[in-house]
């Protein structure tokens, strides 16, 4: 059909876990002939179910068919490692699909990676053109653009510095000015719009729903914010494991992300943590809610919930961060909180201070009459010497949060905001207060 923009059709990718070729020369190239000729590579496994249980080889993606409108702002969600930049990479033309079809109307401008598609040595403005150039744009095309491609990014007195000097946040900023402005029917933003500050994302996706509500430009975009998603998007996918658990509109689909099959989860161990890369330095054990804090498999509001993370440092001297962010039913994080040292907790000698290797337990309290009712998931990063990530677990846990009735008298209606704190009330009578003083 003429209003299609992006058809795929039973689209897999398996990559070869620790290989990254046939061994010989002679063997790529007979590989490469092969998929350049429709053929099939010589140098696979044969049959039907040819990578069933085979611990060489992983399938990010496996048989995915949909299709997407031109105009659509497609929201793609799902837990990390599901396949969501694997989709995007193919959509690119990045990596070559192991088996199915892509078909696509239109040129695509794609913002995957910090930096992807320009060059250190060469000039912000010089990158422009360059990004212009890939996508078959011509100068006079690219000259009539560049003042409000360099507005837009906010980075002016820096576009004449070689990009290997910008920041994160000012390669993002250049990177989406380009996808945005030059001629493209199609564009495809990742979660590297995160780096950015909260100013420019307002600003970005402003544009993006600009871009294709008043221009038709399709638009397939990636994030864990479900915030961002729900506010650009108008449709969604969501991916399990390398294949569509769900398509639709995006408000049922993010409801059904955050609330449906995950509800009520309320341990994690350490077999279900086999899908996570494994770091170098940490290996994630478990994830649970104490049982103390659980009643018929619901947290009721009058009682702490105390998350309980324990996990196995390989290298001693290493500073282990663990972080807990919470998330309530759209997505919103609550709080994000680590184990930093604590004067209320004597006992919490390894907080901010190097670990000997082992086995830790880290035990993070939420007090009663803290959250409301509603539910909630939780996010688990753990992060070594305070710098780098090791581990990311999206929607670890899930609980739901009930009301005992306390503290609502006569109400019965929805108590709204994210949290209901059980906080500190007086009333005394002003009159009353002044004759005490006086008798004073």
């Amino acid at each position: 059909m003429s209003d299609i923009a992006v058809a795929v059709e039973h689209l897999s990718k398996m990559y070869r876990l620790g290989v990254i070729n046939n061994g010989t020369l002679w063997k790529d190239l007979q590989t490469w002939a092969a998929i350049k000729t429709g053929r099939a590579d010589p140098h696979s496994k044969i049959g039907e179910d040819k990578y069933a249980g085979d611990e060489d080889h992983f399938w990010a993606l496996k048989d995915l068919s949909f299709e997407i409108k031109q105009g659509d702002r497609v929201g793609i969600i799902g837990k990390n490692g599901a396949g969501k930049s694997t989709l995007l990479k193919l959509l690119s033309r990045i990596t070559s699909p192991t088996e199915g079809s892509i078909k696509v109307r239109g040129k695509i401008a794609s913002l995957l990676e910090v930096g992807t598609g320009f060059h250190g040595e060469l000039t912000g403005r010089e990158n422009i053109y360059l990004n212009g150039a890939i996508l078959g744009m011509k100068s006079r095309q690219i000259d009539r653009k560049l003042d409000e491609i360099i507005s837009f990014s906010g980075i002016e007195n820096h576009i004449d510095t070689p990009v290997k000097r910008y920041s994160s946040g000012m390669y993002v900023r250049l990177a989406f000015a380009v996808a945005a402005h030059l001629d493209s029917e199609i564009l495809i933003a990742d979660e590297v719009l995160a780096v950015g500050d909260a100013e420019f994302q307002k600003k970005a996706l402003g544009k993006m729903q600009d871009l294709s509500m008043s221009q038709g430009r399709t638009v397939l975009f990636v994030s864990h914010q479900m915030t961002a998603v729900r506010s650009l998007c108008n449709t969604g996918i969501i991916l399990r494991k390398g294949q569509i658990e769900s398509i639709g509109k995006i408000g049922p689909l993010i409801e059904e992300y955050l609330t449906g099959t995950s509800a009520n989860k309320l341990s994690v161990s350490k077999d279900e943590f086999s899908y996570i890369t494994k770091s170098n330095f940490i290996e994630a054990l478990s994830i649970s809610i104490d049982p103390s804090s659980v009643v018929d498999n619901e947290i009721q509001l009058n009682r702490d919930v105390d998350i309980v993370t324990e996990y196995l440092v390989k290298e001693a001297g290493m500073n282990c961060q663990v972080s807990l962010h919470l998330l309530d039913t759209n997505g919103n994080v609550v709080f994000a909180s680590f184990n930093e040292p604590s004067v209320s907790l004597n006992e919490c000698k390894y907080h901010g201070k190097p670990y000997s290797a082992g086995k830790y337990r880290t035990i993070c309290r939420i007090p009663a009459f803290f959250l409301n009712e509603g539910n909630y998931s939780v996010n688990l990063f753990f992060v070594s010497n305070r710098t780098s990530i090791e581990i990311a677990v999206e929607r670890a846990l899930c609980f739901d949060v009930k009301d005992t009735g306390e503290m609502r008298k006569e109400y019965v209606g929805t108590w709204i905001g994210a949290v209901r704190p059980k906080l500190y009330w007086n009333t005394i009578k002003l009159d009353d207060l002044s004759v005490e003083g006086n008798n004073a």
